[in-house]
């Protein structure tokens, strides 16, 4: 069983399952089951030596020279073992532009998961790297003047986890043909269910940068002996250029809340049926009583303490429900100097001292919701500090949306709504990638449907809920 991280969700809270819900498993049983015959009676590739995996996973992938396709030659693509061998500035050029709007962003005119700040506190924070299966190995393309025209945040990985968008039947049909699924290459922020560009591509880049990265991440395939490339969490204008360029599409859902111009908390609860605001009322109600405060903090208001506290809800709630958590303590130190504006911590207080909280990223349009946690049980104290105080962070700011994280099919009786989210996939095999091609043709048709029943759910009233 993979380890689950301490991210995001509960079980459903007395949610009953839907018809969509079951069909979607029925069907997706079936499709693993036809992956699993994939390549019966006919031996593939043979296995990797174990040895060179171990190598990547202990040592990294050295710097590589990507040599670039006849098409895209004025453009030259090498890759970097950690984000310290580039300057942030030249990173974030491509990563989060200033230049860009609501309209070209495509809703996330600043990202912070891509950012230079947040992947370098990965690696310096060890949290990736070493042995823990995510070998940084970065995509630096250049154009004729030597200036950088885009990168993408790429690692070679080991396993699985830690990525959202479940692939561990393809790994073991892959296995059981003959052939060695890892090491993969991955393009993501890791441990990051959240949407945002892959492809990092300056405004002004010269046409072509683009292809010129998709074919740099093919070759860093090649030459790292990998089984496939996997973009995960792709924005559209990444997933369509990916599509065109022959990567099979995965789509999946998640649950936002979309700020409809709510003046605040009461208004958004107004757009709500009665039952359902009376629920939520009593939820918070519930969750603080007369003993339980919050605090928010950002910015320079969050001091090592607070580090410390939320440290240790995340490691007793991961530890004790999941497994081992992902992230060290020295990465919520290294964001805190960093990008601490771009940090929203919620702090549940009884007394003096904090019980639980969740640790949120601030965009420039959005609230991306990552980790909980706490160290005293209390009803619905989670829903309070994980959505419900985002929800009146994001009306109150003029926030458009807020992103709880991956599943969590409870989010939608409390005003968040069912979306799609899209990943890229490339396999080497081409015969394995038929296979998967099929698999997820019968997929996104089970996917769609599953999101057109939860849209016929939703708890707004009626005229609401088609807004």
């Amino acid at each position: 069983m993979p380890i689950r991280a301490v991210h995001d969700d509960v079980a459903p809270f007395g949610e009953p399952r839907t018809p969509a819900v079951n069909w979607l498993r029925r069907l997706v049983a079936a499709a693993r089951c036809r992956l699993r015959r994939f390549g019966a009676g006919t031996p593939i590739a043979m296995r990797r030596d174990a040895r060179q995996t171990e190598a990547i996973r202990t040592t990294g992938v050295r710097t590589l020279s990507l040599r670039p396709e006849s098409a895209m030659s004025e453009f030259t693509a090498h890759t970097i073992p950690s984000l310290d061998r580039i300057a942030a500035q030249e990173w974030d050029a491509c990563a989060n532009p200033p230049s860009l709007t609501e309209t070209n962003a495509f809703g996330e005119r600043y990202n912070p998961f891509i950012s230079h700040a947040f992947l370098s506190a990965l690696e310096r924070s060890r949290s990736v790297g070493g042995r823990t299966g995510w070998t940084p190995a970065h995509v630096l393309v250049e154009d004729a003047g030597g200036r950088l025209a885009a990168c993408a945040p790429a690692y070679v990985k080991s396993h699985s986890m830690g990525e959202y968008v479940f692939d561990h039947s393809w790994a073991h049909a892959y296995e059981n043909a003959g052939g060695s699924y890892y090491p993969k290459l991955q393009v993501a922020a890791p441990f990051t269910p959240v949407t945002g560009r892959r492809l990092l591509v300056r405004p002004d880049a010269a046409p072509g940068a683009r292809e010129a990265l998709i074919g740099a991440l093919r070759g860093l395939r090649e030459a790292v002996e990998a089984s496939s490339v996997h973009v995960t969490f792709a924005n559209a204008d990444d997933a369509a250029a990916l599509g065109a360029a022959g990567f099979a599409r995965r789509t999946g859902e998640q649950f936002h809340f979309l700020n409809e111009g709510y003046a605040d908390f009461e208004a958004f609860l107004a757009a709500l049926s009665s039952r359902k605001r009376k629920v939520i009322r009593r939820e918070r109600r519930d969750a603080l009583g007369d003993e339980i405060a919050i605090d928010l903090l950002t910015g320079s208001d969050i001091k090592s303490k607070h580090w410390d506290s939320f440290f240790a809800f995340y490691m007793d709630t991961g530890s004790r429900k999941w497994g081992r958590p992902y992230l060290t303590r020295a990465f919520f130190e290294e964001i805190g100097a960093t990008m601490a504006d771009r940090v929203l911590l919620v702090l549940a207080r009884r007394g003096a001292r904090h019980i639980a909280g969740a640790i949120n990223f601030l965009g420039d349009d959005a609230i991306y919701g990552r980790n909980w946690g706490a160290i005293e049980e209390r009803p619905f104290l989670h829903f309070e500090v994980c959505y419900y105080q985002a929800i009146e962070y994001a009306i109150r700011h003029g926030m458009a949306r807020v992103e709880a994280g991956a599943q969590g099919e409870h989010k939608l009786a409390r005003g968040y709504r069912p979306v799609a989210t899209h990943s890229l996939h490339d396999f080497a095999d081409p015969r394995f990638a038929r296979a998967v091609r099929d698999y997820l043709v019968r997929e996104r048709e089970a996917v769609d449907e599953q999101i057109a029943d939860y849209e016929a759910g939703l708890p707004f009233r009626k005229g609401d809920a088609e807004k």
